[in-house]
């Protein structure tokens, strides 16, 4: 038997979510877009060293573009998933990630998971991110293997008054 909690709430789809991170993706290159800029100025002298770093012979650029690209936007998202439940773009449609079992906040350890999880998702050309539009609980693979579900409050039915 459904819970009044249950009942109110639906669980986000696919396109909802696809919005919701456009939205977020903005956000963080607004955010980024300064900090890349002052990297570059700050490395515009080494790019005349002819030896190139073992970072940089791995592909995997500077320190500064690792801390830009990879940890500040891995560390945002996690922090709003633990602390708000929901990225900006989420917040914005209503929604919220939560624990799939209680209806309750993830666990650091989930939302690490989540997030590591997008990886697994996207390797086989997006079909884990896919999963979301063919899913019954609109799990896509990351929501799968951190066992989080995305749900927003259904909205009001809406009523027309008579006329008389």
């Amino acid at each position: 038997m459904a819970s009044d909690r249950d009942e109110e709430l639906e669980y986000v789809g696919f396109w909802a979510r696809t919005l919701a991170s456009l939205v977020d993706t903005v956000l963080l290159l607004i955010v980024s877009a300064p900090l890349w800029w002052l990297l570059a100025r700050r490395e515009a002298p080494q790019l005349a060293d002819a030896m190139p770093s073992l970072t940089e012979l791995a592909g995997l650029g500077s320190l500064g573009e690792f801390l830009i690209n990879y940890l500040l936007p891995a560390a945002a998202v996690i922090l709003f998933w633990i602390y708000k439940s929901a990225t900006p773009g989420k917040m914005m449609l209503g929604a919220k990630v939560v624990d799939a079992d209680s209806g309750g906040p993830l666990t650091p350890g989930q939302a690490a998971l989540r997030y590591l999880g997008y990886f697994v998702a996207i390797i086989p050309f997006c079909l884990g991110i896919v999963w979301v539009g063919i899913d019954p609980r609109k799990q896509g693979w990351h929501d799968k293997l951190a066992r989080t579900v995305v749900v927003r409050r259904k909205p009001a039915p809406v009523s027309f008054p008579r006329r008389g």
